[in-house]
């Protein structure tokens, strides 16, 4: 018996084997029909001479000075020629096409090659460094033209496939999956990547990703790597911010974001307890700037802000995107989160010059002293002079921090400003503060360390 349910079971996976190989997509189709909207992208620059020792321009005190300066140099220093390789493809049929900013920004000829084998030399319509997106353009007509797809419908766990052009080999194919969607990268807040792990290597930049219908779904833009080369870890700019961009420099060669002038920083599940919401969301605001369009709209430092345009803001680095896609002089509504209850404000976007986000500050250990119960703190009344000088209205002086004070990265020489929204005067009045809260739980305090604040979520101490 034993062996025949053996035979049998073996048999029946033999069966499913063919199923499965039938599920894999085959590519053949796709790569035949979008394979010519792939174009090589090479640049070429040139470097200022190095100098000769001794030569024209070297120091007298060197032994060869008199030499050359009696019989001239050996001969004359060559202008270097740095060269780079990436990818795009052909967005219109009279010879537009897309790449990353970093492919060509530092090119002074660049020279496209088509499947076909034709070269043309291209210009630069515009590059944006923000989203690294750029346009060039060739003089050419009836070229073959991608098909532009929707990033937004991309599933995780979907095939897609890369078309480019890793280290020079042109037109090299690679596929994957979508591994995540919506990752935020270092340095990079206004664009959502695609993450995949489809193989992309220096060369491949600026080329397409397509889904299995052939659609552009995103331009390949970095990889996270610690040796140089591909780790399984891929990242596309997705093709409708790439494309809202693309018609911004087409049309003005420049391309406008909204900004509303406030420094945000995450929400962590502490904050979140402390502010009375009941799941980490929204952006806290950490200062608003003066006169900025969050200022005139009436935000506040500590608000929270759930929704902007109707859009839910899950986490902080969502809010820069958001904003940064709505054009200036927009009229907006926002929700912010306020002492425990939602309120809507409206909002005129202004134009962004220069955004910026609060950073979590390193932490290091303070020493040991006497120390506020709760709060793991020694902190002492700020004179009238002191406070004038800071420019503040009120505040504690940190004198010392340890505990979860210290953990938390408050550090002598730190100004507590407030607590929970409840702005700090005295120490009699930090007390009152204080009391009202049970050992044990979060609270938020707002800390002024040079030129800049930050809310920092503490845990206050239960005996």
């Amino acid at each position: 018996m034993i062996r025949q349910w053996l035979f049998a079971s073996i048999a029946s996976a033999a069966l499913c084997l063919p199923a499965v190989a039938a599920e894999l997509p085959d590519f053949t189709e796709l790569v035949e029909a979008q394979g010519p909207v792939v174009v090589n992208i090479s640049t070429t620059s040139s470097k200022a001479p190095q100098q000769t020792p001794g030569g024209p321009g070297g120091p007298e005190d060197d032994p060869f000075f008199d030499f050359f300066r009696r019989y001239g140099p050996p001969g004359q220093p060559r202008e270097q020629e740095a060269r780079s390789l990436g990818s795009g493809f052909i967005i219109s049929q009279d010879g537009y096409i897309m790449t990353n900013a970093h492919v060509v920004e530092a090119g002074d000829d660049i020279t496209v090659r088509l499947t076909d084998k034709r070269e043309f030399t291209a210009k630069v319509i515009g590059a944006d460094k923000r989203s690294d997106v750029a346009v060039i353009k060739i003089e050419a007509a009836n070229l073959p033209k991608v098909t532009i797809g929707d990033a937004n419908k991309l599933k995780v766990g979907e095939w897609v496939l890369a078309i480019g052009s890793p280290f020079g080999f042109d037109n090299t194919v690679t596929a994957g999956i979508v591994s995540a969607k919506g990752r935020s990268l270092p340095q990079e807040n206004f664009t959502p990547f695609i993450q995949t792990d489809v193989a992309i290597n220096p060369g491949n930049s600026g080329g397409p990703l397509f889904n299995l219908k052939g659609e552009v779904v995103g331009i390949n833009s970095q990889i996270y790597s610690r040796t140089g080369g591909f780790m399984g870890l891929s990242f596309a700019i997705p093709i409708d911010v790439a494309m809202n961009i693309a018609n911004q420099l087409r049309t003005s060669g420049k391309v406008t974001r909204g900004r509303i002038g406030v420094v945000i920083q995450e929400v962590t599940k502490e904050l979140a307890e402390s502010f009375g919401l009941q799941k980490p969301q929204g952006a806290l605001v950490n200062s608003v700037e003066k006169g900025a369009p969050a200022d005139k709209a009436g935000i506040e430092q500590s608000d929270i802000i759930l929704k902007f345009d109707g859009k839910a803001i899950n986490s902080s680095a969502e809010l820069p995107r958001v904003v940064a896609a709505t054009a200036p002089g927009t009229k907006s509504t926002v929700q912010v989160w306020r002492k425990g209850a939602t309120k809507d404000l409206t909002i005129v976007v202004g134009e962004l010059q220069e955004d910026k986000r609060a950073e979590r500050q390193p932490k290091k250990p303070a020493k040991s002293g006497d120390a506020v119960a709760k709060l793991g703190m020694t902190l002492t009344e700020l004179t009238a002079d002191q406070r004038k000088e800071l420019g503040i209205a009120s505040g504690l002086l940190v004198e010392d921090a340890q505990g979860n004070a210290a953990k938390a990265g408050i550090r002598r020489g730190d100004i507590l400003l407030a607590i929970n929204n409840q702005d700090v005067k005295t120490l009699e009045q930090l007390n009152q503060v204080i009391a009202q809260f049970e050992k044990s739980r979060s609270v938020a305090l707002l800390i002024r360390r040079g030129e800049s604040s930050l809310y920092v979520p503490l845990r206050l101490n239960g005996n």
